[in-house]
Formats: structure tokens, C-alpha cells, sequence
């Protein structure tokens, strides 16, 4: 008797192992299918973000617009300088005409720290201040001899640290004196009397005062019923048509300026200009 051997079991041995492997492959592609979900959620939720940040800008709070942006260099200037000024144009008249005896008032400018004025200037007011100092040591009791009873020599030092009233003062003579008042304590800072007048000059300016029927005062007051604001500059002198007037500058609540020509005789206003730099 022949004996044959037990045949094996190949096809179930080999489709065991195919579903062991299948099994294995199911969790394998599972584990790599989750695992490419969570990267694909989160560079989506990243891309969705960055598109929404480009969508939507950061919010940024837009700065308000500064009440002296609009306006002009000139406006900002005079916004300024009347902020820092504390004695008004009457009393600086008041003050200017104090300062020199028998003395009125033919101009008179606010100004800036440290601004010049055109008639006396720094090296004239060093010049003014040596030539005292000089007439002061010859002399036995130190006392001026101006005519006009001022003192020659400033009362202080020509450069104020803040806004000053520029006066041109003259004295019945007809001599004209330079006085320099600090327009925040009021106190006269400078007194000079102008060095080249002749005579006949002189006698000029005597004339014009003395056809002056209206007061700085009163040319102030007419320009402002005419033009409403703050009185910074005035002027005696003659328009274009000879005429003698006081020039007024005024300046508004919006810091523009407009010069008003007051008939220095009768008081009506004359001509009208508004500066809107």
C-alpha cells in the first residue's frame, strides 16, 4: 500500500495571509489618511486665515486732524505770537509814550523774540549803549544831557527773551526815540533816541504829529469796528493819495490779517486790505 502524504493546505494558509496583510494595509492607510486630514485641515485653516487677514486690514486708529493744519505759515506765525503775549496795544502806547517825555506814538509793531527792529538793530543799540556809557563818565553827576529828558542809554538789554512792543516815539521837537517794551511784563526794555535826525527832519515829523487829530487810541478803535480781531501793528504815514493815516493791522479769530487806512484827521476809514496768507 502506497502511502501518500496529507496534502497541505496552501490556499487557506495563503488567504489567511492575504487578509492579515490586507488588515494591516486597511490600518496603515487609515493612519496615513488621518494623519494627511489634520495637515490638510490645518494649512487650510492657515490659508483661509491669511486670506482673511488680507481681506480684512488691521484697524488703525487714524490720527485727528490738528487745528493748525489748515493753517498757513503766516496764520500759524501770528497764532503764536499773540498766545504769548500778555500786554495789549493800548497799554503799550500807554508804556511807549511814558517813556519819553512829552512824548506820542507814530508806530508801533508787535514782535517775535529776538526780531530787530528796522530802525535800531543790534549793533546800533551796542553803539547807543557804549556812547552813553562814555557821556555818563565825563559827566561829574552821571546824569543825561538829552534834550528831550530820556535817558540815551537802554534801560536793559535789547534782546527780550519773549513777544516785545517796537515803538517809534516823538518828543515835541520833533525827535524820534526807538522804545522796546516787553509785551508780557509790560516794562520798558530798551529806550534810544534815533542819532541821525537833522533839523529840518525833524521839524517834519513835528508837522505830521501836530496834524494827527486822532490818537493811536482812536485810529484802533475805528479799525476794529471795521475789521473785528487784535490790534498788532500801527503806523503814521501818508497813502498814496498823500493823505495822512494811520495803517492798522488787525488780526482775526482765524489769525488772518487785514490792514485798515484810518483818516488821521477825521478818523474815517480810508482803504481796506485782508492778507489771507
Amino acid at each position: 500500500m502506497t502511502y501518500d502524504p496529507r496534502p497541505k493546505n496552501t490556499g487557506f494558509l495563503r488567504a489567511h495571509r492575504l487578509r492579515a496583510a490586507g488588515a494591516a494595509c486597511v490600518v496603515l492607510t487609515a493612519a496615513l489618511l488621518t494623519g494627511c486630514g489634520q495637515d490638510s485641515g490645518s494649512t487650510s485653516t492657515g490659508t483661509e486665515t491669511s486670506e482673511a487677514a488680507r481681506a480684512v486690514p488691521e484697524r488703525t486708529t487714524s490720527p485727528s486732524p490738528s487745528p493748525s493744519a489748515s493753517l498757513t505759515k503766516d496764520q500759524q506765525k501770528r497764532k503764536k505770537l499773540l498766545a504769548s503775549t500778555k500786554i495789549t496795544f493800548d497799554k503799550a502806547v500807554t508804556t511807549a509814550e511814558g517813556a519819553v517825555k512829552g512824548g506820542k506814538v507814530t508806530e508801533l509793531d508787535l514782535k517775535g523774540p529776538g526780531k530787530s527792529d528796522d530802525d535800531t538793530d543790534a549793533s546800533a543799540s551796542a553803539s547807543a549803549s557804549t556812547s552813553a556809557s562814555a557821556s555818563m563818565s565825563a559827566s561829574p553827576t552821571g546824569a543825561s544831557s538829552s534834550p528831550s529828558g530820556s535817558s540815551a542809554s537802554p534801560s536793559a538789554s535789547p534782546t527780550a527773551t519773549g513777544p516785545e512792543w517796537v515803538a517809534a516815539v516823538v518828543a515835541k521837537d520833533g525827535t524820534e526815540h526807538t522804545v522796546r517794551i516787553d509785551a508780557v511784563t509790560g516794562k520798558v526794555v530798551q529806550s534810544v533816541e534815533d542819532p541821525d535826525q537833522d533839523t529840518q527832519e525833524k521839524s517834519r515829523t513835528a508837522e505830521r504829529i501836530a496834524k494827527a487829530t486822532q490818537t493811536p487810541q482812536e485810529a484802533a478803535k475805528a479799525a476794529t469796528d471795521k475789521a473785528k480781531g487784535t490790534v498788532t501793528s500801527l503806523d503814521l504815514d501818508e497813502n498814496d493819495k498823500n493823505v495822512l493815516v494811520w495803517s492798522v493791522d488787525v488780526v482775526a479769530k482765524d489769525y488772518k490779517e487785514t490792514t485798515v487806512d484810518i483818516d488821521a484827521a477825521s478818523g474815517s476809514v480810508t482803504g481796506e486790505h485782508v492778507d489771507n496768507d
